[in-house]
């Protein structure tokens, strides 16, 4: 129940948040059949709509059912077989795997030793059904920790390097039914997600001494407030374009979705700039961690 794609509810229609429901509960559905119940704590905005786009490409069937909202509804097995939900949640387990990884490296904690643990049996399972998407988001996350070693302040370059590397799963999943403007909006989905969260976690990084490119290129840091204070208008210009640069790529897609536009459209142009002016002002972050759920700190979820 987290990451920075999540619709702009109050501006769905009734159908709208239906169908954005199922696609999401889903998901859950998925990762709990083929993973187990811990795994559904992996389960977050921006993989529901990578799977929402990936199935309208394709053409896929649009019509399982979706699951009424209780507090045993974890436990519903999935309503559609489509091999694109299995695959996602499988790649959702892999990009948990090495975002823990990663925050192991950055600043090891017995809180992500435990979380790792906790899914270690979801993490070697789909290690072993799809090693070469494990081995591909591995390059990923090594290709973003060389550009921090060699002190890159370009947070665009350094969410584009790591989209690209990302998309290559997405490619392979979407089969004959990829296409260029497809990469470019997930690559551009991943930019944007990048910066938001550098922007969001300002404060948070400087203090615990992880790599985020603003605080790098700042000659004096002194905390989060300040820094948006002196560098408003450079920040907001950027948000704006990587924003730009993913709703563009996102309407050359839209041409062949076959279903649930209205709530890309509504995630996209509504959504997403709603989650940027938040990560901006400092209030409601979502930061794309299972960590930061289980620490309890962000608060944005589902409505649902």
């Amino acid at each position: 129940m987290f990451g920075y794609t999540v619709p702009l509810y109050s501006r769905l229609s009734a159908q709208g948040n239906s169908d954005y429901q199922r696609y999401y509960c889903e998901t859950c559905h998925q990762l709990k059949a083929q993973f187990g119940i811990i795994s559904t704590a992996t389960v977050n905005f921006d993989m529901t709509f990578n799977t929402i786009v990936l199935n309208s490409v394709m053409g896929g069937d649009d019509s399982f059912d979706g699951t009424p909202k209780s507090v045993t509804c974890v436990f519903k097995k999935p309503f559609t077989d489509q091999e694109v939900f299995a695959k996602m949640a499988a790649y959702t387990i892999l990009l948990t795997k090495w975002e823990l990884y990663d925050d192991k490296v950055d600043k090891p904690s017995v809180k992500t030793k435990m979380i790792n643990g906790v899914l270690s049996r979801a993490i070697k399972k789909a290690e072993k059904a799809y090693p070469e998407y494990d081995e591909i988001v591995g390059k990923g996350f090594e290709e973003l920790r060389n550009l921090e070693a060699d002190g890159c302040t370009d947070p665009v370059l350094m969410g584009s390097t790591f989209g690209r590397s990302l998309t290559i799963p997405l490619s392979d999943i979407a089969g004959d039914n990829d296409f260029p403007a497809l990469r470019d909006l997930y690559t551009n989905l991943s930019t944007a997600v990048y910066v938001m969260d550098a922007i969001d976690d300002l404060e948070d990084d400087y203090k615990d001494g992880t790599y985020n490119p603003f605080v790098k290129a700042c000659p004096r840091f002194i905390n989060r407030d300040d820094y948006i204070v002196k560098n408003l208008y450079q920040t907001t210009e950027l948000v704006n374009k990587v924003i730009k640069d993913l709703q563009d790529s996102y309407l050359e897609v839209k041409k062949r979705m076959t279903c649930m536009t209205e709530v890309t459209d509504n995630i996209i142009f509504l959504g997403i700039p709603d989650s940027a002016k938040n990560a901006v002002a400092g209030r409601h972050a979502a930061k794309m961690s299972v960590k930061n759920v289980l620490d309890h700190r962000k608060d944005r979820n589902s409505t649902y």
